[in-house]
């Protein structure tokens, strides 16, 4: 991909059709050092929106936004800033929530790459304070935490045996605690 990239750029190079205020000799310099460069394009759809949740669920613990660069939100837009590195200054954006998900979404990793740190809206300290934000602007209610299983029950799920059983089969019951030995 990059060497079919590369071999285009060269040749719109070579027909005078890029536009650059680099010397020739500037551009094809800065060509064949990017020439061995790892370069990745890639273009996405979804088959339906339970795939897009399956992709976008690898990225919820490191957005590609910190929660304080959003400065305001309603049912319909989204405002936030970026710094621009090029111009050196802060650029404010207002779009409406799909183009939101979806410049968000372009930011999701592949398969078996994982994030690396939890901050802003998904960060264990916050995320008890805008769960409940994001659960209501969804429309949808969170599902209860389940119960916490015992020891025992998940020792007869995992190796299919009742820990609490004896030889006999009879259910065991909590005695007292023996002390351990004392050495002389």
């Amino acid at each position: 991909m990059a060497e079919g990239c590369d071999l285009a750029l060269q040749a719109a190079l070579e027909a005078d059709q890029l536009t650059t205020e680099l010397a020739a000799n500037e551009v094809e310099t800065l060509l064949t050092t990017q020439e061995h460069r790892w370069w990745r394009v890639k273009i996405q759809s979804f088959r339906s929106k339970s795939h897009f949740l399956l992709y976008a669920g690898r990225y919820v613990k490191r957005p590609p936004i910190s929660q304080y660069r959003i400065t305001s939100f309603d049912s319909r837009t989204v405002k936030f800033w970026y710094k621009d590195k090029k111009l050196h200054r802060r650029v404010h954006v207002q779009c409406s929530l799909e183009e939101f998900v979806k410049l968000w979404g372009q930011h999701i990793p592949e398969r078996y790459q994982h994030g690396i740190r939890s901050f802003g809206l998904f960060a264990p300290r916050a995320i008890s304070d805008t769960s409940a934000l994001v659960f209501g602007l969804l429309g949808q209610k969170p599902r209860p935490r389940p119960k916490r299983r015992s020891w025992a029950e998940s020792i007869k799920r995992d190796y299919g045996h009742d820990p609490l059983l004896d030889d006999s089969g009879q259910k065991m019951v909590w005695a007292r605690r023996v002390p351990a030995p004392s050495t002389p």
